[in-house]
């Protein structure tokens, strides 16, 4: 039985592979506490895939060192199949690691020990600049890449217009330019555009 009021869906779907199972039921607790639901969870890389497959989640968190396969192969794995957003744990900050995750298709990492302060932050940063990379490429999808970018770049401005002379965080702005978009049956480019000629404002 009810209260009769609507449950809140959750900000994201998680998958977490951590080894340390101290870390990963500290990362559970954090992400759960702020809202978003784990839907997996494992210490070893190969079953972070599986996972991956099996849950299709909006964001997943691997350790870097783990049994299986590491974090950086799992990465490329994941971000290679499905739109999944990695996000990467490291107790290591050598330059090199960093260069590799970025060519595995990791979105950003963190250094251990982390704390939520730092975490939630990162991890509300990632998915944001993912589901706008997302809604560009899934309505410019019949399109090559030059349409892609020239979206993107004037969307950016538009974004950048809302920011600075509306106040808005980017996330706003960006809801902006697309409920826009879906109300007028307009593309995201054009309602962008409108906003950097200055005849549209929220």
């Amino acid at each position: 039985m009810t209260d009769g009021r609507a449950t809140t869906p959750s900000l994201a779907r998680v998958v977490i592979a951590e080894d340390e199972a101290i870390v990963r039921l500290d990362l559970k607790e954090i992400l759960v506490s702020a809202g978003y639901e784990v839907v997996g969870e494992t210490g070893r890389g190969d079953e972070a895939v599986q996972l991956v497959e099996e849950h299709k989640p909006d964001l997943a968190i691997l350790d870097v060192k783990m049994p299986g396969m590491d974090g950086l192969r799992a990465a490329r794995e994941i971000t290679s199949r499905h739109q999944v957003v990695v996000l990467l744990l490291t107790a290591f900050s050598q330059r090199d690691l960093i260069e590799e995750a970025r060519d595995s298709g990791v979105a950003a990492y963190l250094i251990k020990p982390f704390q939520s302060r730092e975490l939630l932050p990162a991890i509300t940063d990632v998915l944001a600049k993912a589901r706008q990379e997302w809604a560009i490429e899934a309505e410019q999808s019949g399109g090559g890449a030059e349409d892609k970018i020239a979206t993107r770049r004037v969307v950016d401005e538009a974004k950048q217009i809302l920011m600075d002379r509306d106040d808005l965080p980017e996330t706003e702005a960006f809801g902006f330019i697309q409920r826009t978009a879906m109300q007028t049956r307009a593309r995201m480019r054009d309602v962008a555009q409108q906003v950097v000629d200055g005849t549209l404002t929220p």
